[in-house]
């Protein structure tokens, strides 16, 4: 999401909705041919115009298509979470709430618990079963 966001700061703020639209049809691509495809297709919209934009897309572009690596069940996960980010959103909002836990020990023990808690509503991974390339 940095990246894309990396993308649209190129743009004129009249053209970001547009070529917001045109990057997530990239990232929600079926496979990863049609994700290059519409790489290409942006690149033909935009680089006229606009070259540094498109020439942030195609820089990333492996970095941003790496998930076409791992089997199609667990594409979900990858576009759309950041594990340390969401999992301490939740810490670190308390802390800000409480002003800081007082001593190394409560603030431990706090993020602990606040940890234990939130994990009841964390999403399943889909089709943990299924081998990443990685472990391959």
């Amino acid at each position: 999401m940095h990246r894309l966001r990396n993308v649209l700061d190129k743009l004129p703020k009249r053209l970001q909705a547009k070529a917001k639209r045109a990057l997530h049809e990239i990232m929600y691509a079926d496979c990863r041919e049609h994700a290059e495809a519409q790489i290409e297709r942006f690149a033909e919209d935009y680089g006229a115009k606009h070259p540094k934009a498109v020439e942030s897309l195609i820089r990333d572009q492996d970095c941003l298509l790496s998930f076409f690596d791992f089997p199609a069940e667990h594409w979900q996960h990858l576009r759309t979470t950041n594990a340390v980010e969401s999992t301490f959103a939740t810490v670190k909002l308390r802390q800000r709430v409480t002003k800081g836990a007082g001593s190394r020990t409560k603030a431990l023990l706090m993020a602990f618990k606040l940890l234990d808690m939130a994990q009841k509503r964390w999403r399943r991974v889909t089709a943990p079963h299924q081998p990443s390339p990685i472990q391959r």
